[in-house]
């Protein structure tokens, strides 16, 4: 059986619990990208940097929360190079099947 939270899969069989972390998808320059699974329409993922929280649109980079105006620059420019593939990532994760790592912003 599968439990999920916001910051923890847990994966029940008959003798265990395993609690495995939330995926994250990327990490470049301090900024992480994670993705939930099963998370709330729209597509969105999960940004962490420093002390700075955001949640940014896949299709349209709304953000909700804040980063400093340099870190929220990365993330659109990484977000315009791997959009189809968060989109796969979010099917993936709609499914309860594993996120794919996507490449950091170089």
């Amino acid at each position: 059986m599968v439990y999920i939270s916001k910051l923890f899969i847990y994966l029940q069989s008959r003798n265990n619990v395993t609690i495995i972390n939330m995926p994250e998808i990327c990490k470049f320059y301090g900024i992480i990208i994670y993705m939930y699974i099963d998370d709330h329409n729209p597509p969105h993922f999960h940004v962490w940097y420093d002390d700075y929280q955001a949640e940014i649109t896949i299709k349209d980079g709304v953000v909700t929360g804040s980063l400093p105006r340099r870190a929220l620059r990365l993330v659109y420019e990484w977000l315009d190079l791997h959009r189809d593939e968060l989109m796969e990532n979010w099917e993936r994760l709609s499914n309860y099947e594993a996120a794919k790592k996507i490449d950091p912003l170089k």
